[in-house]
């Protein structure tokens, strides 16, 4: 079956500050990688606006309606330090979140066998009530709850390979044995949390903190210890990645040393997890990565493998 992209050019009018390393070029970099010949094979759709009910599954509405009242008419607003709205980013937030459920619905379907959303900004920093970290909505657990409301959906994995630990999505679903959460991600750094220790009420968040300068065989190690045989155990009914490419040895926001083929063999393994016990259903969602060369052939190379295996 074919792997579909979600993308929209509204992604590009999500301004940041001059200098802000979570910027547009970001998907302008990943759009010229993805229309080389290798990629035209790809079902490509225009990500759409989400549904206010499918975001509060995720997020409280009086948090969704703060968010709206923040986006400017004009200029940029600052909501934290390193997390700003510009006219434009209402709209690529919600097309964000739009995409994600998208993808879902798709997969689901079985009208791809999966899918990419090449989304910005990113989600996994966006907490139950609180944006930070470049992030609004948390995409991922907006396509997770999608999936269980929508499809029934019992047991959803969630597999965040960012440089950076996803505390919205370990916050989301801190009590929830529903969904699994695993996080690969250098130790310490932003945001400070994913320690080991950190595993939820229900058991389900599983934590692997690398160290700066670990490379792709520790990261091997993390996910072939670890992560791949808790996601046997939980036996999800949908995989959905986490998709940040700031691990990239070139990436100049953290310390780890991935490359390229790290990520396809992540990916790969994730594939053959879905196959084994989801019909392999696999929506993978944009994170971080901010070095436009890492972040544009990582990018391929996890795409690749999608459509291939």
């Amino acid at each position: 079956m074919s792997t579909l992209l979600l993308h929209h050019t509204t992604y590009l009018d999500h301004l940041t500050p001059v200098g802000h390393p979570e910027r547009p070029d970001r998907l302008r970099a990943i759009d010229r990688i993805l229309e080389h010949e290798q990629f035209q094979s790809l079902e490509r759709e225009l990500a759409p606006i989400a549904r206010r009910e499918d975001i509060i599954r995720a997020h409280p509405m009086a948090y969704l309606d703060y968010l709206h009242n923040q986006s400017p008419a004009e200029g940029l607003n600052r909501l934290d330090s390193d997390t700003t709205m510009s006219p434009g980013s209402w709209e690529a937030i919600l097309r964000g979140a739009g995409g994600a459920c998208l993808a879902v619905e798709e997969v689901m379907e079985k009208k791809v066998g999966n899918a990419f959303s090449a989304s910005r900004p990113p989600g996994h920093h966006a907490e139950k009530d609180r944006a930070m970290g470049f992030c609004f909505l948390n995409n991922v657990a907006i396509a997770a709850r999608h999936a269980q409301a929508k499809y029934g959906a019992e047991r959803v994995a969630i597999v965040d390979f960012d440089v950076h630990h996803g505390n919205g999505t370990q916050d989301i679903f801190w009590d929830d044995g529903t969904v699994m959460y695993c996080s690969t991600h250098q130790m310490p750094l932003y945001p400070g949390s994913g320690a080991a220790n950190e595993t939820g009420t229900k058991g389900t968040i599983v934590n692997v903190p690398l160290m700066a300068g670990d490379d792709g065989a520790i990261f091997k190690e993390a996910f072939e210890s670890v992560i791949l045989p808790r996601l046997d155990g939980f036996a999800p009914d949908l995989v959905i990645i986490s998709a940040g490419f700031d691990a990239h040895i070139r990436d100049p926001l953290g310390s780890l040393n991935l490359v390229e083929a790290d990520f396809a063999w992540a990916t790969r393994q994730l594939m053959s997890v879905a196959d084994k016990h989801c019909e392999g259903r696999v929506v993978s969602i944009l994170e971080g990565g901010y070095d436009l060369e890492g972040l544009a052939r990582s990018t391929a190379a996890h795409v690749l493998t999608l459509m291939t295996g």
